[in-house]
C-alpha cells in the first residue's frame, strides 16, 4: 500500500509589482501554519521517504518549516510542480519507484486540488463522508491530505485512491483552542 499526501504551500505574501509570482514568500502566518503541520505530521506518522515539492520559493518555504524529520527524506525540488495541472502532477507520480512507500508533493492550486478531486474515491461509504466533503469545498493554503492507494504509481490515476486525511491549519487551530 502507497501514501500519497498532498501538501498545498502555505499562506503567501501577496503579488506586488517586481515579485515574480514564483518568487513570492512565505507570510509569518505561512511560516506557522507549516510549522503546525509539520508537528502534526510527525504527531501523526506521516513521515515521507520522497518529497517532490514545486521550485516555487513558497512551496521551498513551507517544507523548510515542516523540519525537523526524524528521518530526512529524499527531496526533490521540481519546476515541473509549479502550477503543474491534475495532470501533470499524475505524469510525475507515475514516474516514482515502486520501491518508494510515501510520497509527498508540496504544490499549488488549481492543479493539487484538481488531482486530488480526480484521485479521491467518492463512493459514499459513511467514514470519508466529511472528508471528500471537505475536500469537493477547496483546498486551503497550508492544508495536508493523506491518500492511500493500493496500485503501482505507474497507474494512479486509473482508480480510486482512499482519502484517509484532510488537515488544516484552521483545524489545529481549533483543536489546540
Amino acid at each position: 500500500m502507497h501514501q500519497l499526501l498532498f501538501l498545498r504551500h502555505a499562506k503567501a505574501a501577496a503579488a506586488g509589482p517586481g515579485i515574480p509570482d514564483d518568487a513570492r514568500p512565505l507570510t509569518a502566518r505561512g511560516r506557522g501554519d507549516a510549522s503546525a503541520i509539520g508537528a502534526a505530521m510527525r504527531a501523526r506518522g506521516l513521515l515521507p521517504d520522497l518529497v517532490l515539492v514545486s521550485s516555487a520559493r513558497r512551496a521551498i518555504e513551507t517544507l523548510a518549516a515542516l523540519e525537523p524529520w526524524e528521518e530526512t527524506p529524499l527531496v526533490e525540488t521540481m519546476a515541473q510542480l509549479y502550477l503543474a495541472s491534475a495532470e501533470q502532477i499524475i505524469g510525475i507520480l507515475a514516474e516514482v519507484a515502486e520501491t518508494v512507500r510515501s510520497v509527498l508533493v508540496i504544490g499549488h492550486n488549481p492543479g493539487l486540488h484538481d488531482c486530488a478531486l480526480r484521485l479521491a474515491d467518492h463512493r459514499d461509504d459513511g467514514e470519508r463522508r466529511e472528508i471528500v466533503t471537505r475536500l469537493a469545498a477547496g483546498l486551503p493554503t497550508g492544508t495536508l491530505l493523506e491518500f492511500a492507494y493500493g496500485g503501482p504509481w505507474a497507474a494512479l490515476g486509473v482508480g480510486p485512491a482512499r482519502l484517509l486525511r484532510f488537515l488544516s491549519p484552521r483545524d489545529l487551530t481549533a483543536a489546540e483552542g
